[in-house]
């Protein structure tokens, strides 16, 4: 089939299928070729990495499931290692799912705010009784931990009168939802030297999410451009103030930064 042909069936199909094109302008290149041309960023946001942010940089996981949708085990200790910068750490996430991040976060903030829908609004969504139930499941509990609950769109984020040192971005990862998302936190949130971090910004450490860095770019006040980063070995962008030596992404480079791993496993209660 020649391309004419291709395309010709290729428009039969969408008539015949209109959800088809939701796919296509879904499509990772399709947001790549936004970014390049809205914010010339064809590459991504230039790269920090861990141990920019934190020499000799050294992170424990007290719990850590390796089950699917969550954080990868860096994700997990850049929000740990964050929150140690600061004296009494305060902390925010939108988008709580099992509590994995939020547990191992709240070893070392004073205290943690983590907002979900609630348990009926996910199943008014059309997801089973099961996958609601599952939502935090580590942070359960825990004294330092208010588990808040509503539309992270809607959120009253200014009836909290609060400010906090670091943010997890971490819900809906759809542009519409995280340009809302982002716009909150920097209208009601945050303070002089607030942390910001955005989960998914990657697929994996080496392949850039473009909808979620559009909406990053979006979302985020224009003069605070400069201060976007994507963490190395990690799936987050972040948003810190500082001087750091940065570089674009090199998905073939050789690493030059490795990490050691101690894996011991926990046998839960039933």
């Amino acid at each position: 089939m020649n391309k004419i042909k291709k395309t010709f069936s290729a428009l039969a199909e969408i008539i015949k299928n209109p959800w088809l094109l939701n796919h296509i302008l879904q499509e990772n290149s399709v947001w790549e070729k936004k970014v390049a041309q809205k914010y010339n960023l064809p590459n991504g946001l230039v790269q920090i990495q861990l141990n920019e942010l934190f020499p000799d940089f050294s992170e424990e996981l007290n719990s850590f499931s390796f089950t699917g949708g969550g954080s990868l085990p860096t994700d997990i200790a850049l929000l740990k290692s964050l929150c140690r910068k600061f004296e009494n750490a305060s902390y925010f996430e939108i988008g709580t799912w099992r509590g994995e991040s939020v547990k191992n976060v709240a070893d070392v903030a004073k205290d943690c705010y983590t907002l979900n829908l609630s348990r009926q609004q996910i199943i008014n969504l059309g997801m089973p009784a099961n996958y609601a139930d599952a939502h935090a499941f580590f942070s359960k509990g825990l004294n330092n931990v208010t588990h808040l609950e509503g539309d992270s769109r809607t959120f009253d984020y200014a009836g909290l009168n609060k400010k906090f040192d670091v943010i997890f971005i971490d819900g809906n990862h759809h542009h519409d939802f995280v340009v809302s998302d982002t716009k909150k936190v920097f209208e009601n949130l945050i303070h002089e030297n607030s942390i910001i971090v955005w989960h998914d910004y990657a697929y994996s450490p080496e392949n850039v999410r473009f909808e979620v860095m559009d909406a990053i770019l979006d979302g985020v006040p224009q003069e605070f451009h400069s201060n976007l980063y994507h963490v190395a070995n990690t799936m987050c962008a972040i948003f810190v103030k500082g001087n750091f030596e940065v570089k674009y992404l090199d998905k073939y480079a050789d690493p030059n930064i490795t990490f050691k791993l101690v894996i011991d496993s926990i046998k839960l209660p039933e």
